[in-house]
């Protein structure tokens, strides 16, 4: 890429920069509760210790589920209507609407301060900081995507799992960097949440200084001002010939969704032909990502990290500190220089392979050498690290696989007509199936020991890898072809189709010339 090409789009990346604050408090706000509850000083203000001073595990592990659980409950919610919300009040505003019932939730949850009614504002605040993430979430991918440019929009909207990871790594550093200097008081819990406010200032400032999506303008009749925008996006003038094309392009997709959608009714969407199979994908992809481990390990990863060995908050929390750096780089790797090369269902199956042979091995190192609970030794173990090097390059496989992917595999299979339900089903999937496993995470670490890794790697390669070599591959193939791959109708009766145009289209080339020819005689 030149660099006239990146200034001439730099009120895209501006846009993009503004508008993926809040995908980096995504990351952040699913990262930051494990380790706030794993403080010692939170376990002693919030009655999570017995008499004795030794942790009450049945009571930690309720209350470290519903502080990290909550948060998904209210985005399930918050992405299931955030759609009928951006149709209506527009990308830019919804945003902001978002923003601000984040901002909400995130000042309950700094405010909270004694065992008798913190936890409550803690968790009011957890789900209605949970709503705002949920909405964020879905809009504001969609947002970019409408205003950058074809040539680089897949780089801009790839950037989405890049600015998860970089949210999730800060929450780890910051838990650290309390754990470290301010082991108790107040602080432990007031700066982690309070901190939520800085990148969602800087999100809802900046809102106000970009432009609304000229899609979405154009989708609701205000072409005049879809014109505008899209002009300054493309640091243009109204009547250049490139942007009146875009325009145009615009103008005709949005008719082409109008009458592909009309007269759909949800019978005939989920249930028409060649159309029950690819929900039922994009509800399960989303299912198995969710239970495949990465999302216990990375809400609850000082909990983890201790039950490998990584005993003490200094040990813990730098444990996962490092966790979050593999992450960010192992996922920028991929998303900027393998997402378009490998294809879907390979990046899947070599991910949960990879993923189920890692969780085995640390499983059978943790029965073979149990980390002692009552006699800690002060630093990590050789066994203890060989087991957190493994998570390490677990999370490389995640990235390069089961991460991006389901999201990029479920855009690709379903077409103009039902993609709308398609995707709400996954985003209903991947928030659902996220509170669940967030929910019983800790009393899994409890109760299943070194068993809980086997039973992840028994899901990575028994079910992950399973549903991987089964699904179609998808990379370069059209949404036509994807109507012939799922059963839509045959390859015979498409082919029949395009040559029935490619006739039209000749009998019109022709009629053109005679036309020509009839008006140069004459």
């Amino acid at each position: 890429m030149t660099v006239g090409r990146v200034f001439k789009n730099i009120r895209v990346y501006y846009l993009a920069f503004i508008a993926y604050w809040g995908i980096v408090l995504f990351g952040y706000d699913t990262g930051i509760a494990g380790g706030v509850v794993s403080q010692t000083y939170f376990e002693q203000e919030f009655g999570l210790l017995n008499p004795d001073g030794s942790k009450n595990t049945a009571r930690t592990n309720d209350v470290s589920s519903n502080v990290v659980s909550v948060l998904q409950a209210g985005a399930f919610f918050g992405a299931l209507g955030s759609a009928p919300i951006s149709s209506r009040l527009g990308r830019k505003w919804t945003l902001i609407a978002f923003t601000s019932v984040f901002s909400i939730g995130a000042i309950l949850a700094t405010v909270a301060k004694d065992k008798h009614h913190g936890l409550q504002l803690i968790y009011a605040g957890r789900v209605i900081s949970g709503l705002g993430i949920g909405g964020i979430s879905a809009v504001a991918p969609a947002y970019v995507s409408e205003c950058s440019p074809k040539e680089v929009r897949g780089r801009i909207t790839g950037l989405f799992q890049i600015m998860v990871a970089i949210g999730v790594m800060l929450s780890y550093f910051i838990n650290y960097g309390i754990g470290i200097n301010m082991p108790s008081g107040p602080n432990v819990w007031r700066i982690p949440f309070g901190f939520q406010l800085v990148p969602a200032g800087i999100m809802l400032l900046g809102l106000f200084t970009v432009k609304e999506s000229p899609r979405w303008l154009a989708s609701v009749g205000r072409n005049k001002e879809a014109l505008h925008n899209l002009a300054y996006l493309r640091s243009e003038s109204t009547e250049s010939e490139s942007v009146l094309y875009e325009m145009a392009e615009i103008e005709a997709q949005i008719e082409e969704e109008r009458v592909a959608r009309q007269g759909l009714g949800v019978k005939e969407a989920f249930f028409g032909k060649g159309n029950f199979i690819r929900f039922v994908i994009a509800f399960v992809i989303f299912l198995l990502q969710q239970w495949g481990g990465q999302n216990s390990v990375g809400y609850y990863a000082p909990q983890i990290f201790i039950s490998i060995g990584f005993v003490g908050a200094k040990n813990s929390l730098l444990a996962s500190g490092i966790y979050g750096v593999v992450k960010v780089v192992a996922t920028a790797i991929f998303v900027f220089f393998f997402v378009e090369t490998i294809g879907r269902r390979i990046s899947l199956i070599i991910s949960s392979l990879g993923m189920g042979t890692l969780f085995f091995i640390i499983g059978a190192i943790l029965k073979t050498h149990p980390v002692s609970a009552d006699h800690p030794p002060p630093t990590p173990p050789p066994a203890s690290k060989a087991m957190a090097a493994m998570l390490y390059i677990y999370v490389c496989f995640y990235s390069m696989g089961w991460g991006p992917m389901p999201w990029i595999y479920v855009s690709d299979i379903f077409p103009t007509r039902t993609r709308h339900y398609g995707l709400a089903v996954a985003s209903a999937s991947q928030w659902l199936w996220n509170f669940v496993v967030s929910k019983v995470t800790p009393d899994m670490i409890t109760d299943l020991g070194y068993k809980i890794f086997l039973m992840f790697a028994t899901v990575n390669i028994g079910a992950m890898g399973l549903f991987s070599f089964f699904i179609p591959e998808t990379k370069g193939l059209s949404l036509e072809e994807m109507d012939v791959i799922f059963g839509a109708i045959s390859a015979e009766e498409r082919a029949a189709h395009i040559a029935a145009q490619e006739r039209t289209l000749d009998h019109e080339k022709n009629d053109a010339r005679s036309s020509r020819s009839d008006s140069v005689k004459v």
